[in-house]
């Protein structure tokens, strides 16, 4: 009973103690996130449509949640499903973020880190000095809606109503070889 008192009983001033705030739920720390330098991801108000409706993903920029359809509808868009410790991602992101810069405005390129592990993908993102918009899928969850293999690198094409134009499974060799396969499947020039 003493040794019970003991462990509960109040220590110090209480008044000076500073309030702690709890962890992420991911784990991941606000400086890691703010280390990354990634652009928020796109929101929208729209409903989404497709095989994504209804699918909401943490954005790695913050953590909060994004509803996948709703963030792509009315643009065409480019999401790219890669994880921190595939080598042949790691060769594409850049050709990505090239891609991306180029491409401008016409079409949204978003990466899907298919890997439980935000602070991995975050430094991976970091050391590669890739910023583009990107969420966390560590239930393969897209992959899933698309109905794509489990390998990576995969791209998925999506047109402005949320339908899927194609699934790439391949790494892209560059940035004219993105922009030749957008070009093709969603009519985008880049």
């Amino acid at each position: 009973m003493v040794a019970l008192a003991v462990a509960v009983w109040p220590r110090g001033d209480e008044a000076t103690e500073q309030p702690q705030s709890p962890p992420a739920a991911s784990g991941v720390s606000d400086d890691l996130r703010a280390a990354a330098h990634l652009p928020d991801c796109p929101g929208g108000a729209a409903t989404g449509s497709g095989p994504l409706a209804g699918i909401t993903l943490d954005c790695l920029a913050n953590g909060r949640p994004v509803d996948l359809a709703a963030a792509l509808a009315g643009k065409p868009a480019l999401l790219n499903l890669w994880a921190y410790w595939c080598a042949p991602c790691a060769q594409e992101l850049p050709y990505l973020q090239q891609y991306a810069q180029r491409a401008g405005n016409a079409i949204t390129v978003l990466t899907v880190h298919s890997d439980p592990d935000e602070a991995k993908a975050l430094s991976r993102l970091r050391g590669l000095e890739v910023r583009l918009p990107g969420v966390s899928d560590a239930d393969a969850r897209v992959r899933t809606a698309v109905g794509a293999p489990a390998v990576l690198p995969i791209s998925v094409l999506v047109r402005a109503d949320g339908s899927v134009a194609d699934v790439v499974v391949r790494a892209f060799g560059g940035v004219d070889d993105i922009a030749n396969t957008v070009a093709g499947k969603l009519g985008v020039a880049a």
